[in-house]
């Protein structure tokens, strides 16, 4: 489930200055989950264990376009 959190690597791009900046995902997932990550981890730094326990709580209301990134990134070996 680790793999599903890098979709939320777009956050940062609301997230202060100050924030890491994401190294995980790839550009469907950025765009697919962005509002998703936005809406359910706000404030959570997106390459943090608690961005991937975040996304796991509610996969099951992520959108889904975000959930299709997922699953795409999955099964082309995403981690």
């Amino acid at each position: 489930m680790r793999s599903v959190i890098l979709a939320v690597s777009a956050i940062a791009l609301a997230a202060p200055a100050s924030a890491q900046a994401p190294n995980r995902g790839n550009t469907d997932l950025q765009t697919n989950c962005a509002g998703d990550a936005l809406a359910f981890c706000a404030g959570i730094d997106p390459n943090s264990p608690q961005m991937d326990a975040c996304f796991k709580k509610h996969m099951s209301r992520m959108s889904p376009n975000c959930r299709r990134a997922i699953d795409a990134y999955e099964k082309a070996g995403g981690k």
